[in-house]
């Protein structure tokens, strides 16, 4: 074959490779509305947690880039309960096989698009404790403490990210973002982002976006389980500790997973901005958003506020902006909700910057930890145990109001609502093919 056809073939690889990072599907996104943390920052070595995710004894091993095909690879376009990681399953078996996962809670139904339903079970009785209906369990996080703004942000990472993650480096302040596995996969670049130069606190919104009260037991472990998969590779190992769930609908039974198998603390809120409904038929105005986080921010300060916002659109990431500085004018402490009781971000990890603890769960006692990676997904990912330093770690200090003229852009009327929960990604398959014609142009040349 003619040298310029196989110069034209990798230049086709070469573009094809970088397509995969910017093609995504985005769609509206809408919500239905819906104290203590543990005394210490890690679980036990013999909590199942550490097993599903762990890599080796140590975490001194390279990963693939965050963003790159191989990053990617092995992740599901959605959650098949009968595909999972062997590891996750048999957690589940285990805990349920305990009397840890309730029986007596049956998977609820929706109509609609209305609340789901549990038939004639009460959903704020003892035994269902929906959050939808705002029944609060002992082990939920509705409300920071006394004087502290519990900052974080749902749905993300998207583009409609950037001018809120300038807006915290500017004022030198993290917050906690609640997000959505497939997200992360669309907008690798957003992550790295909050994650090295915000240094910000990274938790678990599930997968694909569900209610997930309507999903089977192994749904409901897929779509909690792929997500800290991804975070975990994406971080240096680190063990997500928090979850929020989408819609704020978690019962005894979803929480109960989210706890038995993963380690996994259920975060809600005590005030909804309804910021995500922006825009939509019926839904929310941007003045009637700023009016209550206004009333909200100015307002008492017991208990401690943990409002729900989004980083959704350039109208929710906007109402944020404006209200910003009555923070600190009214003198809240700013702080993301992962650090509001000081016990640690990750279940393996004190913070961002900290050394990541490794159990042995699920190593046989006579048989040394293996360094082979798990079954979770085809490729671990490329994150060092440490961040970088180019943004403290000032997630606890009073928010100030300087440094917004970057963050403009995000005030005024925004973008229509982006989503990549059902996003299809194409990151495997346009690897395969920029693989396959750069060995076709090295045999060619040979």
């Amino acid at each position: 074959m003619p040298p310029s056809v196989i110069h034209s073939l990798l230049l086709l690889a070469a573009a094809l490779s970088a397509a995969a990072a910017v093609t995504h599907d985005s769609h509206d996104h809408d919500h239905a509305l819906d104290k203590a943390l543990p005394g210490r920052w890690y679980h036990d070595d013999d909590h199942p947690a550490h097993a599903l995710f762990k890599r080796g004894a140590t975490d001194g091993i390279t990963y693939a880039a965050v963003g790159s095909p191989e990053w990617s690879a092995g992740f599901p376009l959605k959650v098949d309960p009968n595909a999972l990681p062997q590891a996750w399953v048999d957690a589940y078996n285990s805990a349920k096989s305990a009397g840890k996962i309730p029986t007596n809670v049956p998977v609820a139904t929706q109509s609609n698009g209305g609340n789901p339903t549990y038939g004639n079970l009460d959903p704020n009785g003892n035994v269902v404790c929906s959050a939808t209906y705002k029944c609060r369990s002992p082990g939920d996080i509705w409300d920071a403490p006394d004087g502290v703004f519990g900052s974080s942000f749902d749905d993300g990472p998207l583009d409609t990210s950037q001018a809120l993650y300038e807006l915290l480096h500017e004022n030198n302040l993290k917050t906690t973002h609640f997000y959505i596995g497939t997200n992360i996969l669309w907008y690798p670049n957003e992550f790295l982002y909050a994650w090295n130069t915000l240094q910000s606190d990274i938790a678990v919104h599930t997968w694909t976006h569900p209610y997930m009260t309507t999903l089977s037991d192994l749904s409901v472990v897929g779509e909690l389980g792929w997500t800290m998969e991804l975070i975990h590779n994406s971080t240096g190992g680190r063990l997500p500790k928090f979850w929020r769930p989408p819609y704020g609908d978690a019962d005894n039974r979803v929480r109960a997973i989210a706890k038995e198998v993963f380690g996994l603390t259920t975060v809600i809120w005590n005030q909804d901005t309804e910021d995500w409904s922006i825009g939509s038929p019926g839904g929310a105005t941007r003045d009637a958003v700023n009016a209550n986080l206004q009333k909200w921010i100015t307002g008492p300060k017991s208990p401690g506020l943990i409002i729900l916002e989004h980083e959704l659109s350039n109208e929710t990431v906007g109402a944020f902006i404006q209200a910003f500085p009555l923070i600190a004018q009214n003198g809240w402490k700013f702080q993301s909700i992962a650090e509001i009781n000081n016990t640690g971000v990750y279940q393996n990890s004190p913070d961002d910057n900290g050394a990541v603890v490794l159990g042995t769960v699920g190593v046989p006692a006579s048989a040394p930890a293996s360094t082979t990676p798990s079954s979770a997904s085809a490729a671990p990912s490329n994150a060092t145990t440490t961040k970088s330093s180019s943004s403290g770690a000032a997630g606890n200090n009073a928010a100030s109001t300087t440094g917004t003229s970057k963050s403009a852009q995000a005030t005024g009327s925004g973008d229509a609502s982006h989503n990549g929960a059902g996003a299809r990604f194409a990151s495997p398959m346009l690897a395969g093919i920029v693989t396959l014609l750069s060995v076709a142009g090295a045999a060619l040349v040979l």
